[in-house]
């Protein structure tokens, strides 16, 4: 009895943090400003299942809308740093592993409307 008792408190208290989890996760997909080559649609799902950390690429901006226009404002984020420093980055070291990878092109990411 006490086992089932702590068994359906244990799926419980999963399904809990799966559940906040979820709630956390973003827009499915976003886009970004991309400036004068075009706005970026970024799979912001698809990077947070295959990356698993947020921080990867959050801890260069806040996880909020506009930040990253907002920063580059400021001064505080150069133009393509994001890009140079994370994406591009990360998508050949992806490809070098014979892992699927994101684009490693300028224009396979901006699109012009």
């Amino acid at each position: 009895m006490i086992r089932t008792i702590s068994a359906a408190f244990i799926l419980v208290a999963l399904m809990a943090v799966g559940s906040l989890a979820m709630e956390n996760r973003g827009a499915e997909k976003i886009s970004l400003d991309g400036g004068s080559r075009g706005n970026i649609p970024f799979p912001h799902a698809l990077h947070q299942d295959r990356l698993g950390d947020c921080e990867v690429c959050h801890k260069l901006f806040p996880k909020e809308k506009g930040s990253i226009e907002k920063l580059k404002s400021e001064g505080r984020l150069a133009k393509k740093q994001i890009m140079n420093t994370v994406c591009i980055k990360c998508h050949n070291a992806k490809a070098r592993e014979g892992q699927p990878s994101g684009p490693r092109v300028c224009s396979k990411c901006h699109v012009r409307e």
